[in-house]
């Protein structure tokens, strides 16, 4: 559908995976957008490129000039020391700013039931600036709190309206890097023990596709404070086995119970369930896991299937 009005889009990010397909989304719709990163690689077909290193604000600010967005759609912020850069280079140069959060945020929030927005409220989190974020195996163990600080920074810059997308594990696309659905792959194949822990609890989950129609739709709607992203349903590692196996059928699910130690992606001590109703108030329609979980295994083990 094309848009009335194009606007003026930035996603920062946006070269692979969800971002790719965000922009794509974007350009169908007519909107005008640019992609900033370091210059790995080039923007989508359609998008200017602007190159800057978004950790570095002099390199920002003198790529942007004097350049102004209706919505910036932040799909890499990791930490709070990257949020007050973008807080203090976007203020006043944005209508909104739409920053793409995670389901880790709610890593201490074990309920049964679905957890809501209101659970971490980010205007009641510390921000520490001066955590070593720079370390990447610090970053890596505190991916949650860094991404709950981040949201923190920006629930508390009264100039610049923002979005926290918090969203599920993502799953599908033949373009998965993150190997996750491959580690179930290649022990179901050879019959490999999957380790789980002795209470293993479900997740929500969402589609790659889905994810990059929810970013789209949220940059063009007006809300602000966080908002869950998730399709409806929970999966479970093993209903997670059982589709994978499908796909495989000549594999085995071996389960291996650990009390301690590591276990395989996917598999959770507490419940990483999120309730989706704020979105659907707010207009969004989600689709069921289970309806499109089959298609999100064979787009992502592809031909590498028996």
């Amino acid at each position: 559908m094309v848009m009335e009005k194009a606007r003026e889009i930035l996603v920062i990010g946006g070269n692979r995976y969800v971002g790719k397909r965000l922009v794509a989304r974007l350009l169908a719709a007519g909107n005008r957008v640019t992609v900033l990163n370091r210059g790995s690689s080039p923007a989508p077909p359609g998008a200017t490129h602007v190159v800057a290193d978004r950790n570095d604000e002099k390199s920002l600010t003198d790529a942007l000039g004097s350049r102004r967005f209706d919505v910036v759609v932040d799909q890499v912020c990791y930490t709070p020391r990257q949020a007050e850069t973008a807080r203090r280079v976007f203020a006043g140069r944005t209508g909104r700013y739409v920053m793409t959060s995670t389901v880790e945020v709610y890593e201490y929030e074990d309920s049964i039931a679905l957890v809501r927005e209101d659970a971490v409220d980010p205007l009641t989190v510390s921000v520490d600036v001066e955590l070593p974020w720079d370390d990447p195996e610090f970053l890596e163990s505190h991916y949650g709190e860094g991404k709950r600080q981040a949201e923190a920074v920006f629930a508390a810059a009264p100039d610049l309206p923002y979005t926290a997308v918090r969203v599920a594990h993502v799953l599908g696309g033949d373009d998965d890097f993150t190997g996750r659905l491959g580690h179930y792959a290649s022990r179901i194949r050879t019959g490999e023990p999957i380790a789980v822990p002795f209470s293993n609890q479900p997740a929500t989950y969402i589609h790659v596709e889905e994810i990059a129609d929810f970013l789209a739709w949220a940059a063009g709607e007006e809300f602000t404070g966080p908002v869950n992203a998730a399709s409806h349903g929970l999966l479970s590692t093993v209903e997670l086995c059982e589709a994978v196996t499908a796909h495989l059928p000549r594999g085995k699910v071996v389960l291996q119970l650990v009390e301690v130690g590591e276990v395989s992606p996917f598999s959770f001590t507490r419940s990483y369930g999120m309730d989706n109703s704020r979105a659907t108030r707010l207009g969004f329609s989600f689709g069921d896991v289970r309806r499109w979980l089959p298609t999100a295994i064979a787009e992502t083990l592809g031909k590498d299937g028996d």
